[in-house]
């Protein structure tokens, strides 16, 4: 089995690579799906004044993030992923442009202390969102990876052999006594 990588920038400049076989585990999809969970909070927030057809986008666009990694990610080459990310990438920036709009109107008001907080924790989910999508994409776009749909059955197989060796090595060092130097390492 494949599976996509996902680079997160390390303390030094160097990049690390993840493996994910799941969408859900991504770092990205689960900041976005954050962003969303926040979203909802802010809609149904009393304090939060904004026509329907403003709340009803706000809405659509903070979903639209995760569900395009997860699109991309289930699509099976890395075009298709890059595709979804720069997607994702841009309802994220919508749900920025719309968080900012109403930041801006709230100013004007005076606005409740609260809400001008809690618009402005959104919008940095939404900004975070966008710099390891940014990131993403870069390492995606600069990676030999094609996807999965690109294997062949050789590789696939050395894939498999690669899990199951790994996999081994896991239960083997899991039943060696606590104070063995191999189990301290691991």
């Amino acid at each position: 089995m494949v599976h996509w990588m996902y680079s997160k920038l390390n303390l030094q400049p160097n990049w690390i690579f993840m493996t994910y076989e799941r969408f859900e585990d991504l770092p990205v999809w689960q900041k976005a799906a954050e962003l969303y969970e926040k979203t909802e909070e802010l809609l149904e927030d009393g304090a939060f004044k904004a026509t329907c057809g403003f709340r009803d986008q706000l809405d659509r666009a903070a979903l639209s993030v995760s569900n395009n990694i997860a699109e991309g990610f289930e699509r099976g080459t890395t075009n298709e992923l890059l595709q979804f990310i720069y997607i994702a990438r841009g309802s994220a920036g919508e749900v920025r442009s719309m968080l900012t709009l109403k930041l801006r109107r709230v100013n004007k008001a005076n606005g409740l202390v609260d809400l001008k907080s809690q618009v402005s924790n959104l919008k940095s989910a939404a900004e975070s969102c966008s710099r390891q999508l940014r990131g993403w994409a870069d390492s995606l776009q600069n990676s030999e990876i094609k996807g999965q749909r690109h294997l062949t059955d050789r590789r696939r197989a050395q894939d498999e052999q690669k899990r199951r060796a790994e996999s081994f090595q896991k239960r083997l060092l899991e039943n060696l006594p606590l104070n063995h130097p191999l189990r301290r390492q691991a």
